[in-house]
């Protein structure tokens, strides 16, 4: 199934409470053959205006860090664990999770990536299930990499601190930055990216 009939179906979707609430659902951006999927937590208040996923203050974070280490946000595909805004942020409840899961498989079957980076503790949490792994806490497995067989080859994943946490503790940004630096340099991106670090 293609990622546009995947997002068309999220649109139409009731499977929980949460499209009640929500101003737009976000299915997620990027590119349809990426080697690297990000997958966060839940869209925030920004996402949910816009439809577009990691676009606040978490997102530009983002953004700004991928640059640095050499990778265009365009050449990803981005997305979160649920597809539309849980009321005033709070955290995601575990039938919503259940509710939504099925599209994020759905999309990383499509996008088959190399990698797949969990951004936070519900993304690690929901992610290392799907491939088997065992997740102990965010602050166990940050950084690391985990190789798993899927899709007729290894795929890696890997997961950091959410940026929207690093933006609360800004004390965690060279710690964070690391992390990530270290997850995408376990696969290649049509060069060997990050030597100069």
């Amino acid at each position: 199934m293609r990622l546009e009939e995947i997002a068309e179906r999220i649109r139409r979707c009731r499977r929980c409470d949460l499209w009640k609430t929500k101003t737009n659902y976000v299915p997620g951006e990027g590119n349809p053959n990426a080697k690297i999927v990000f997958v966060g937590e839940a869209p925030g208040r920004e996402e949910d205006k816009q439809g577009r996923p990691f676009v606040g203050n978490a997102g530009r974070y983002l953004t700004e860090v991928l640059e640095r280490l050499g990778l265009d946000r365009r050449e990803v595909f981005i997305t979160n664990v649920l597809k539309c805004r849980p009321p005033n942020n709070r955290d995601p409840r575990p039938e919503e999770i259940e509710a939504c899961k099925p599209f994020l498989v759905e999309q990383l079957e499509a996008i088959r990536p190399d990698l797949v980076v969990c951004l936070g503790r519900f993304a690690g949490n929901v992610v290392f299930d799907l491939f088997g792994l065992d997740f102990p806490g965010i602050s166990r497995v940050k950084g690391k990499v985990f190789d798993v067989e899927r899709w007729g080859k290894v795929v890696r994943v890997g997961a950091v601190y959410h940026p929207a946490a690093v933006l609360y503790r800004p004390q965690l940004k060279e710690e964070f930055e690391k992390d990530l630096r270290n997850v995408l340099n376990s696969i290649k991106v049509r060069r060997t990216l990050f030597d100069f670090f």
